[in-house]
């Protein structure tokens, strides 16, 4: 029996070949983007879930307020997991790594080569993370100084093999030092929040541990079996008084935390799940730059949304062709046959389609999965469509579609009367009408939706590139490394100057961007510090032609110079500080921290300047408190070049890099690719919106022209009265085209405002944002009118062309 549905589904996509091929096109293609967002999705909530105790590995994050200025921070003080371990036996592990060198110089032969994928780690590391050893014991491997761990992927770059126990490798560190490898692990997943090639022991590490106070590391907590993490999360309340406190009455004037919260300020911990590390978290120096829930939770719904779009047109596509199977009904149930026989053919026939368009999907997904893992920054591959689940989701998905689609064609087909059938009398019926119109509103309202936010994404984008920043990043040509050239840093920088094109030059190792080298210090107004007084900000070492060379702008008083010996111990802070000040003219007033050796003495430093307000950060933040010192900052040099002939000026620049540094790579960027970084994600957003946008509005379009189709059909004999009364092409093809037009009009309704609302959402990231104007709304409106126009337009023409002859001659 089921052969035989299958067989009679087979022979009836063949009889209709061109409506055949629109509906399993529309399908494959609905199908296709599903099952793309579905991988990507997939991965986004996949990260870090490789780790046999994710369920119990929770990271310390830290939410300070100090003077008005906040800071959401992925790390915490050193001496954090140890303390915790020791004091409260929830605690089972603890591990840190400590990343704020960023990369390091690492000799392979004669040459050094940088990497990025760095860390040092303490000896617990492998005991809280899952990272299986080849070789060598990742227990014990980190206990001492001068070790390391290294991948698979590093051990075959830098010695050809895996079998490399016991050899060293020279870094950069103190102008070098040798690292035992004492183990090789398997490459670290592509889906974990850090990607090391290279974990180096924490001894190594050149820092003043033991301050409570300082935050400089990434602290992971491996709790027992059963312990709740929000419980745990009262702790910290008695941790900082017990450990926190004594050490900040070492500099500031304060008696209890309590007395601290009460002025405003806030010094909170609290721990984060693992798994949510990639997806929930945008704080301050994160390991590497995370991806975003919201997106997650758009590209889900894009993907149902296209789904049931492609399934409504199937539906609009098989009641559009009723007519030509309303007789086949109706000899049929004349014959006997039952009703359920006729829906489970039915639903054979949408199923066969569903199948033939899934694996029509899966070469349209394959085809378009490296496209897409370029849009999306992806590395996903086709072995991801092979696990158990996506196989399990394969198998499930043409059943369901088959369903989906075909449960109302089905039975709206099958409820044909014999009589009325076989006299010709087919009317679909103001509820049916009323149901298909329903569903292309709703087609049309995702497609508007999809518009809007296309368009709003790209606006905001456009709007960070363009918005006054207080800084030039054009031309700017950023030498990363610049301090491995020691002594010869400055005949460097000499030669450099005299290449034709090169304007300025500068040194500094803080870029006004995200994930730039930071140093966040606690100022006071007063000589001694106290909790009212008292604020954080960022502390930049620059020379005196940074400020001239980035473009910025002094709001008062002056730029630093070497004709001004006190310039040492002065600083120029921005407007923001000069606002948590409250000096209506800070110029001339001093600020004061304390003295690391001696937390009870502290600095002066005479302000000499105030630079106007510039984004240092992602426009998602507010712009904070910051200031400029004098001083050497090797580690990255700045040159103001001529955007004529680049490829030939970063060339010569290599030249004189190689005369002096030979065994160094050179590594250069520029300044507004290192901006444009910043929003990369919302850029990969708004290609992949775009892409589904144009995709959906497609489909949508093959719907509309089912329905097309459909109203032709059933206004065939109406078209044909007309036309003999007289009525003209024109008032044909605006009759038939009327009703379309109400229907996307009436989606537009009920799209703008849930669009308005979704993008407001997520405008609501960005501390600097566009206003949703109200003529994004008209222009999506009136994409959507010239599309749905377009697409009906062949089919009402065709119906107006109709010979009335032949429309009546049944009559």
């Amino acid at each position: 029996m089921l052969r035989n549905d299958f067989k009679l589904a087979w022979r009836n996509l063949l009889k209709n070949r061109f409506f055949s091929l629109i509906n399993i096109l529309g399908l494959a293609t609905g199908l296709a983007c599903f099952i793309l967002i579905t991988l990507y999705v997939t991965d986004e909530l996949s990260y870090d879930r490789y780790n046999e105790k994710a369920s119990r590995i929770y990271r310390v994050n830290s939410d300070i307020i100090f003077g008005t200025t906040e800071l959401k921070l992925a790390v915490s003080s050193d001496p954090m997991g140890a303390t915790l371990k020791k004091d409260y036996p929830q605690v089972e592990e603890f591990a840190r790594l400590y990343t704020s060198s960023g990369s390091k110089l690492i000799k392979k032969g004669n040459v050094f080569i940088n990497e990025g994928n760095v860390g040092h780690a303490d000896s617990t590391f492998f005991r809280v993370f899952t990272v299986p050893a080849i070789s060598g014991n990742t227990n014990t491997a980190l206990n001492e100084p001068n070790t390391v761990v290294v991948t698979k992927s590093a051990a075959l770059k830098y010695f050809g093999t895996t079998d490399v126990i016991g050899k060293t490798i020279e870094t950069n560190d103190n102008n070098g030092t040798l690292y035992k490898i004492t183990a090789v692990v398997k490459d670290i997943p592509t889906n974990s929040h850090f990607h090391f090639d290279f974990i180096f022991s924490m001894d190594n590490v050149d820092y003043n541990f033991g301050n409570y106070l300082s935050h400089n590391f990434q602290t992971y907590l491996l709790l027992k079996e059963g312990t709740d993490p929000k419980e745990f999360d009262k702790k910290f309340i008695e941790f900082t008084d017990r450990y926190v406190l004594p050490q900040a009455k070492q500099f500031m004037q304060v008696n209890s935390m309590e007395e601290f919260r009460q002025a405003g300020n806030k010094l909170e911990y609290h721990l984060m799940p693992l798994t949510d590390i990639h997806l929930r978290s945008d704080r301050v120096a994160e390991i590497s730059v995370n991806g975003n829930i919201q997106y997650v939770y758009i590209f889900s719904a894009v993907a149902l949304f296209i789904l049931l779009i492609a399934c409504i047109n199937f539906m609009n596509l098989s009641t559009a062709r009723s007519a030509n199977r309303a007789k086949e009904v109706g000899i049929r149930k004349v014959l006997g046959t039952e009703r359920k026989t006729l829906i489970r053919q039915f639903l054979t026939e949408s199923t066969t389609v569903a199948l033939l368009s899934l694996l029509l999907a899966i070469g349209i997904a394959l085809l378009a999965l490296p496209y897409f893992n370029r849009i999306s920054g992806k590395e996903m591959s086709w072995t991801l469509m092979t696990t158990t689940g996506f196989l399990l989701l394969l198998v499930i998905l043409p059943v369901v579609i088959g369903l989906l689609a075909g449960i109302y064609p089905s039975f709206y087909l099958s409820a044909f009367k014999p009589i009325m059938v076989l006299k010709g009398k087919i009317n679909a019926g103001a509820k049916r009408s009323t149901l298909r119109s329903v569903l292309v509103i709703f087609q049309f309202a995702t497609s508007i939706i999809l518009i809007v936010g296309t368009i709003i994404v790209y606006r905001q984008l456009n709007y960070i590139q363009n918005k006054k920043i207080g800084f030039n990043k054009e031309q700017v040509l950023l030498i990363e490394g610049t301090g491995a050239l020691g002594n010869n840093n400055q005949a460097f920088r000499n030669e450099v100057m005299r290449i034709a094109g090169v304007k300025s030059v500068a040194t500094g190792g803080f870029l006004p961007v995200s994930n730039s080298s930071r140093n966040d210090n606690t100022f006071s107004k007063e000589a001694v510090m106290d909790s009212k007084n008292g604020f954080n900000m960022q502390v930049w070492r620059i020379d005196e032609n940074y400020i001239p060379l980035m473009g910025m702008e002094m709001a008062m008083g002056r730029n630093f110079s070497k004709e001004f010996k006190t310039d040492s111990s002065a600083v120029i802070i921005n407007e923001t500080t000069a606002s948590i000040l409250g000096y209506d003219n800070p110029v001339g007033k001093k600020i004061y921290t304390s003295d690391v050796n001696d937390p009870a003495q502290s600095i002066e430093y005479n302000i000499v300047g105030v630079v106007k307000n510039f984004n240092f950060e992602s426009m998602k933040q507010q712009i904070g408190a910051l200031c400029f010192r004098l001083g050497d900052a090797y580690w990255e040099t700045a040159f103001k070049v001529d955007p004529a002939n680049m490829k030939q000026l970063v060339s010569q620049v290599e030249k004189e890099w190689t005369k002096l540094a030979p065994s160094y790579p050179f590594s250069y960027k520029f300044l507004d690719e290192s901006f444009n970084n910043m929003y990369r994600a919302e850029q990969r957003a708004g290609q992949v919106a775009l892409s589904f946008s144009v995709l959906a509005i497609v489909i949508a379009c093959l719907g509309l022209f089912g329905l097309a189709s459909f109203m032709a059909e059933q206004r065939t004999k109406e078209i044909g009265v007309r036309k003999v009364l007289g009525a003209s092409m024109n008032n044909i093809v605006s009759m038939l085209s009327r009703d379309f037009l109400r229907l996307v009009l009436v989606s537009a309704v009920f799209a703008i405002p849930l669009s308005w609302f979704i993008m407001h959402r997520w405008l609501e990231n960005f501390a600097y944002r566009v206003n949703i104007s109200w003529w994004v709304f008209l222009l999506a409106a009136i994409l959507a009118v010239v599309i749905a126009l377009l697409t009906i337009s062949f089919q009402t023409v065709k119906a107006a062309l109709t010979n009335p002859v032949d429309s009546l001659r049944s009559e």
